[in-house]
């Protein structure tokens, strides 16, 4: 058995527990559908009552997919997601979670990257990733700074931290494969100050220099270069210029490639996004939700260091 095999069985028979009589619906689009083929293939040699829907690749991340593929989405017992652009913040996620179906999407999986990061020991990634989600959970206040000049503040007050450890069996679980994050939603009104982002940001890539992104008020007010200018004219054209989200990485078999989906999950990384927030415990519903990536931060909640240079401390 391949790697890339025995990462699509573990996707579909551990982190989403198919079983035999559950309908499974993988949604796919043309640059993921041979990797479709092989986890709808895995869910039938499972005992599921597998589909297939391959759609038009998405403009935008948090876009919804087609009608039709929304609605099955809420019909089914388990839906997996291999697309190039993120449906995790769509309204269409949502729903389906809402209706009961267990969820894992995988934007801009590639095979090599499923095969190298799904092997890393899944045990030790559940432990870092809910200690990660306990200290935001009790934390009332994040602050990131960092050698390029980052100072952000970030009010974590009211809201729920959320581990990523690629188990997701029960009742109405959703999250994101490869796994490997604690996250959480600030609140959308009060974070405060620089965010220099030097790894990656989804639909841009990797970093030629840093970008420097100022937020007021809880809102993207300026970015500078022509990255920034990128990232700000996705974000306003959808009304997103929001913060969405803090997260962790604690992947350690997951390194930094410009895709996103990998990037955000290297051990030892943040990553500050913004956008759409409503589908893990902010109040924001709109089609985009966009990562950003910093190397080697100095996080602190309520004064203590949660990461240090590129180290997890927990």
């Amino acid at each position: 058995m391949s790697d890339l095999d025995t990462a699509a069985r573990t996707i579909v028979r551990d982190s989403l527990g198919v079983s035999a009589g559950e309908s499974l619906l993988v949604v796919c689009d043309p640059t993921t559908h041979e990797l479709g083929i092989r986890l709808r293939d895995e869910g039938e040699r499972a005992g599921a009552d597998s589909v297939l829907a391959l759609m038009t690749e998405r403009e935008t991340n948090g876009e919804d997919p087609a009608a039709p593929i929304s609605a099955a989405m809420a019909a089914a017992d388990v839906v997996l997601a291999p697309t190039a652009r993120s449906i995790s913040h769509s309204e269409a996620r949502r729903r389906a979670t809402e209706a009961g179906a267990r969820i894992a999407t995988l934007p801009g999986v590639t095979e090599e990257m499923l095969a190298r990061v799904m092997s890393v020991d899944m045990d030790e990634l559940e432990r870092l990733t809910h200690a990660i989600a306990a200290r935001l959970d009790a934390g009332s206040e994040a602050r990131i700074t960092c050698p390029n000049g980052s100072d952000l503040t970030l009010s974590l007050e009211g809201r729920e931290g959320i581990p990523d450890d690629g188990r997701l069996t029960g009742p109405r679980a959703f999250g994101n494969l490869p796994p490997g994050e604690g996250f959480i939603a600030p609140l959308e009104d009060r974070a405060e100050g620089t965010l220099v982002v030097d790894g990656s940001i989804a639909d841009i890539g990797l970093m030629d220099e840093p970008v420097e992104l100022t937020i007021e008020c809880g809102r993207l007010t300026s970015a500078t270069g022509d990255a920034g200018g990128q990232l700000y004219e996705m974000l306003s054209a959808h009304g997103g210029e929001n913060v969405a989200e803090l997260g962790v990485g604690a992947n350690d078999r997951a390194i930094i490639t410009g895709n996103v989906l990998e990037d955000e999950k290297v051990l030892g990384t943040i990553h500050v996004a913004f956008g759409a927030s409503a589908g893990f415990g902010g109040v924001v519903k709109v089609p985009v939700h966009i990562d950003c990536v910093i190397l080697k931060p100095e996080l602190t909640v309520d004064g203590e260091p949660l990461v240090s240079g590129g180290r997890l401390l927990v």
